[in-house]
């Protein structure tokens, strides 16, 4: 499927599905919605996009994370914005007509990632996606399910629970207490 099959506003099945294991069966082929930061492609499992949209008006929500851009009312539906290349400590950027939003399913809460462009979706062999090396003491890399070779090159595959698993996502979009930029609950103060 090229980039041009890819279309924004495109739904996707929603669903939970089980992170790419390093004990995987050989043979079979898992599906990912591939994307650009920088010159970087990763992959997110497809079962956990819900949907690709185009980039709208976000309302930044005060005492919220660097990376967290704000909220989007999605069709009456509240949705928390990260751009994922401030939360990977990438340099910010300007938006571009490529710069789109994937609404993913993540820790049971819908949120949308800022990406820089959306490549494909990508059959991947099992047989293909390798395990993570390691980088050495002190370099945590929990957040990658696996690296992916497909067509020549690599891609970075992602467990998006562990990129977004933070209880601040979950405050911005009012279903959880309001937490303080570290994720840590702040005291609430009942009215008499």
């Amino acid at each position: 499927m090229s980039e041009a099959d890819v279309q924004m506003g495109t739904e996707w099945p929603a669903g939970q599905s089980e992170a790419v294991s390093r004990r995987a069966p050989t043979g079979g082929t898992q599906k990912f919605v591939t994307f650009f930061l920088v010159d970087e492609e990763y992959g997110l499992e497809i079962l956990k996009v819900h949907e690709i949209i185009g980039m709208m008006n976000i309302t930044r929500v005060p005492r919220t994370p660097d990376c967290v851009r704000g909220v989007i009312n999605l069709r009456g539906k509240i949705i928390p914005i990260v751009d994922l290349r401030l939360k990977f400590s990438m340099p910010p950027t300007e938006d571009t007509e490529q710069t789109c939003i994937i609404v993913v399913q993540s820790n049971g809460l819908q949120v949308g990632v800022v990406v820089d462009r959306v490549s494909e979706v990508l059959d991947i062999n099992t047989d293909d996606i390798e395990e993570t090396p390691s980088f050495g003491q002190g370099i945590n890399t929990d957040y990658i399910l696996g690296i992916g070779r497909a067509e020549g090159s690599v891609k970075l595959l992602l467990d998006i629970d562990k990129v977004l698993g933070t209880q601040s996502f979950a405050a911005a979009a009012g279903d959880a207490p309001p937490a303080d930029a570290a994720g840590t609950v702040l005291p609430q103060v009942k009215a008499a």
